[in-house]
């Protein structure tokens, strides 16, 4: 079976790749989330919304409840989301190399 994974090069072959110099933003904010709550490609972007558990508080012999709010809509060329694909492969490699991960092996089609 050929291996149809997308590749980074999103531009022509004759074209060089523009050097770009990376600026620091230290008064960026970070945000964190705990849960991917959508996902979705409309044929000309990606968008990704995060969000955070926040629980209620417990109450004994009852069930425990929250709230999933939203923290970060990202939303990416699908250029921009192929370069995020490629570099999360990289991450899970080093993670099934560090041991945090297990490699599954492909399915095999039953003949």
């Amino acid at each position: 079976m050929a291996d149809n994974k997308p590749t980074a090069s999103a531009t022509p072959e004759t074209a060089p790749a523009p050097k770009l110099q990376y600026i620091e933003r230290v008064d960026l904010d970070e945000i964190f989330a705990d849960t991917v709550s959508k996902i979705s490609f409309d044929g000309q972007t990606l968008r990704m919304e995060f969000a955070v558990t926040r629980m209620d508080d417990m109450a004994p012999n009852k069930t425990p409840t929250g709230k999933l709010i939203p923290a970060c809509r990202l939303v990416l060329s699908p250029r921009t989301a192929v370069d995020l694909m490629n570099r999360m492969q990289q991450i899970t490699a080093a993670l099934i190399q560090a041991g945090y991960l297990k490699q599954t092996p492909p399915a095999t089609p039953n003949a």
